[in-house]
């Protein structure tokens, strides 16, 4: 999801606010991103490294855990790039925002006293009608917060497609005409 040079940029953010351990950025780009973005250990570990060994950081033992300072070579190298910084944590920020209304609107309870509504496949249909009533809830879904203009273009959309499905097949030709891809 992020660039190397990006999650430097990042880290290197991360650390000016306040010495930390991998374990914290982790956690701390997670909470960013809404739960949307974690990065692994086998990432975030070799991007301390890095930084340590181009003098943006240093490392100290506390207990068990190394945790991670900016030097001023770091701050000034954050300096020189906190436009860029800032744009990718806003950016990270925005998807996680954007990913967790999909999947609250995903997840919508039906009442609120009842338990969430299961996404359940239509029965008795053929696998490929199941696949695509899903990819269209999840295309509908990435809409979310999108402006007026683009939501009717989505609304046009489906309207167009329920009409097409509803046209019965003697007018939409024969079965053997259709595309399913």
């Amino acid at each position: 999801m992020i660039g190397d040079g990006d999650l430097r940029l990042i880290v290197l953010a991360l650390l000016a606010q306040e010495p930390r351990h991998g374990y914290d950025i982790i956690k701390a780009l997670e909470e960013h991103s809404s739960g949307v973005y974690s990065p692994s250990p086998g990432i975030v570990y070799p991007t301390l490294t890095f930084l340590e060994e181009a003098g943006y950081a240093t490392a100290a033992s506390v207990g068990s855990k190394r945790v991670y300072t900016i030097t001023d070579a770091g701050r000034a190298h954050l300096d020189d790039n906190r436009e860029q910084a800032d744009a990718i944590l806003t950016e990270i920020a925005s998807i996680g925002e954007k990913m967790s209304r999909a999947h609250a609107w995903l997840e919508e309870e039906d009442h609120p006293r009842r338990r969430r509504r299961s996404d359940r496949d239509i029965p008795g249909v053929v696998p490929e009608v199941n696949q695509a009533r899903r990819a269209l809830k999840a295309a509908i879904a990435e809409k979310l917060g999108v402006s007026e203009g683009e939501q009717r273009r989505v609304a046009s959309i489906l309207q167009e497609a329920a009409a097409a499905i509803r046209k019965p097949i003697e007018d939409a030709g024969s079965e053997s005409d259709i595309d399913l891809g």
